[in-house]
């Protein structure tokens, strides 16, 4: 007679005792891999609580954005290079958040503009879609307690 492996449920780690909605926002996006929506959300300047009142509600990244007082312009190509002069107030740019995929061998650049714009290319947009519908995925399920 062989014994029977006793299967081991994996691990649960429960929310630190007291976590608030943006504490729990801010400790699901850190996650790696939320890493590139991570890296345009922290160029919007915008509060947790609000991101996590307005994520519950919209199903889209435009609509996530545009929730947040942002407004997306899709432009068929943005070139990286170009978009490092024009970083500050007089050329219009906050943030340049380009996003290097291996895979592909492309890269994707989100520009986080002064005039509250985002400006992205489609492929970005669809990226950032599947980013964010897995990250409320997370934030809204028990999933979203463990690591």
């Amino acid at each position: 007679m062989t014994p029977k492996s006793a299967t081991i449920a994996p691990a649960v780690h429960p929310p630190p005792v007291g976590e608030t909605e943006p504490q729990r926002f801010d400790r699901i996006l850190s996650r790696p891999e939320f890493i590139p929506l991570k890296a345009v959300i922290d160029h919007l300047g915008i509060d947790s609580a609000l991101m996590n009142a307005a994520i519950i509600t919209t199903n889209s990244y435009q609509m996530f954005l545009g929730k947040l007082g942002y407004r997306v312009v899709v432009l068929k190509q943005i070139h990286e290079n170009d978009c490092y002069g024009r970083l500050g107030p007089q050329g219009g740019i906050r943030a340049v958040v380009p996003l290097h995929d291996a895979a592909t061998y492309s890269t994707m650049i989100t520009l986080v503009n002064f005039d509250s714009t985002v400006s992205t290319t489609p492929k970005s947009v669809d990226y950032y879609d599947n980013q964010l519908a897995g990250f409320k995925t997370q934030l809204m399920s028990r999933s979203g307690n463990g690591g």
